[in-house]
C-alpha cells in the first residue's frame, strides 16, 4: 500500500515536473519564435525598403531611357526629313545633269562650255594684261586665247565627247576598239588643226600650243588610255594637251615667270634711276667744286681786305693822335704818303 502510493506520488512529481518543462520549453520556443518572427519582419522590412528603392532607381532609369530614346527618335525623324531633302536635290541636280548633257550632245555647245571654263580659269589666274581672249592671227584664223609670256602661247579648248561617252559604255572588247580607233581620230584631227592653225612663230607665237581638255575623264584617256598613243602624236605635232588641273599647275609657272618678268623690268628701271642719279650727283659735285673755289677766293680776298682794314684803321688811330701844332711840314708831306701805302 506505501509503495503504491509512492509510486503514485512520483508519478504525480513526474507529471508535474513535465507540465513545468513543457511549459517552459513551450514559453522558450514563443519567445524564440518571437525573436524570430521580429527578426524576420525587420529583414522583410529592410528587403522591401532595398527592392522598393531598386525599383524607384529602374523607374528613374527606363524614364531616363524613355526620353532618350524619344528624343533619339526624333532626331531620326529629322535627319530623314533632311535626307529626304537632299535625295530631292540630288534628283533636281540629277536632272539638271541630264539636261546639261543634253545641251552638250551639239558639238558647237560643248565648245562654247570649253571656251567659257577657259575664260574663267585664265581670268582667275592671270592679270588681264597678261592674257587675251579670241585672238585673231593675220590669216583670220581665231584662237580661244593666248597667253603673254615674252611671246605668245595659244590655247585652244577641245572636248571631244561624243566618242568618249561610247567608249566609256562600251560592253565588249570590240565595240570598245571601234570607239577608241573613232575617238582616237577625233583628237587627232583637233591636234592637226592646232598646230596647223595657231603655231605661228613669224606672229610672234612660242613653237607649241595648249590644247584645253575641260573634263579631266577626257585627259586621261588621252595620255593613259590604249587609243593609239595620242600623247606622242600630239607631242610629235608640238601641242600639248592640259586638263584643268594640269593648266593650273602651268598658269602657276606663268605667274611666277610673270613676276620674275616684273621684278627684271623694275630692276632695270631701278638701275637707270641709280646710273641718272650718279650723273646728277656728278653734276652737283662739279657744281659745289665751282663754289668752293669762289668762296676760297673770297675767303682770300676778305683775308687780304682784313688785313687792309687793320692797316689803315692803325694808320688812322696814328693821325687822330697826333698834336696839329707839333707836326712839323716834313711830317705832314709824308702823312699822304703813309696813307697811299696803307
Amino acid at each position: 500500500m506505501g509503495t503504491v502510493l509512492l509510486t503514485l506520488g512520483l508519478a504525480a512529481a513526474v507529471a508535474i515536473a513535465g507540465t513545468v518543462v513543457v511549459r517552459t520549453i513551450r514559453e522558450l520556443i514563443e519567445s524564440r519564435l518571437g525573436s524570430v518572427e521580429e527578426r524576420f519582419d525587420r529583414r522583410l522590412s529592410e528587403v522591401h525598403e532595398g527592392f522598393d528603392r531598386r525599383l524607384e532607381g529602374l523607374d528613374g532609369r527606363l524614364l531616363s531611357s524613355q526620353q532618350t530614346a524619344g528624343q533619339t527618335a526624333t532626331q531620326i525623324v529629322d535627319r530623314l526629313s533632311k535626307l529626304d531633302g537632299t535625295a530631292a536635290q540630288m534628283l533636281q541636280k540629277a536632272a539638271d545633269l541630264g539636261r546639261l548633257e543634253q545641251a552638250l550632245r551639239p558639238p558647237k555647245a560643248r565648245g562654247g562650255v570649253g571656251e567659257m571654263l577657259l575664260a574663267n580659269l585664265l581670268r582667275d589666274m592671270l592679270p588681264t594684261d597678261a592674257y587675251r581672249l579670241q585672238y585673231t592671227f593675220r590669216s583670220g584664223e581665231r584662237v580661244d586665247a593666248v597667253i603673254r609670256v615674252d611671246k605668245l602661247l595659244p590655247v585652244d579648248a577641245k572636248f571631244p565627247l561624243d566618242n568618249f561617252e561610247r567608249l566609256a559604255n562600251a560592253e565588249g572588247d570590240d565595240e570598245r576598239e571601234l570607239h577608241e580607233k573613232a575617238f582616237g581620230r577625233d583628237v587627232k584631227g583637233h591636234i592637226d588643226a592646232i598646230a596647223s592653225k595657231y603655231i605661228r612663230p613669224a606672229e610672234g607665237t612660242f613653237d607649241f600650243a595648249f590644247m584645253y581638255l575641260p573634263s579631266e575623264a577626257v585627259y586621261y584617256e588621252l595620255v593613259c588610255g590604249k587609243t593609239g598613243n595620242l600623247s606622242a602624236y600630239a607631242h610629235g605635232k608640238r601641242v600639248i594637251a592640259v586638263s584643268p588641273g594640269t593648266l593650273h599647275a602651268y598658269l602657276l609657272m606663268v605667274t611666277q615667270g610673270l613676276r620674275a618678268l616684273q621684278i627684271e623690268r623694275h630692276a632695270q628701271e631701278v638701275m637707270a634711276f641709280c646710273a641718272q642719279i650718279g650723273k646728277d650727283f656728278d653734276r652737283f659735285r662739279g657744281d659745289f667744286e665751282v663754289v668752293g673755289k669762289h668762296i676760297a677766293n673770297a675767303q682770300t680776298k676778305y683775308s687780304e681786305a682784313d688785313r687792309r682794314l687793320e692797316r689803315l684803321g692803325t694808320s688812322l688811330e696814328r693821325a687822330t693822335e697826333w698834336e696839329p701844332e707839333a707836326v712839323e711840314a716834313a711830317d705832314a708831306q709824308e702823312l699822304p704818303r703813309a696813307l697811299d701805302a696803307a
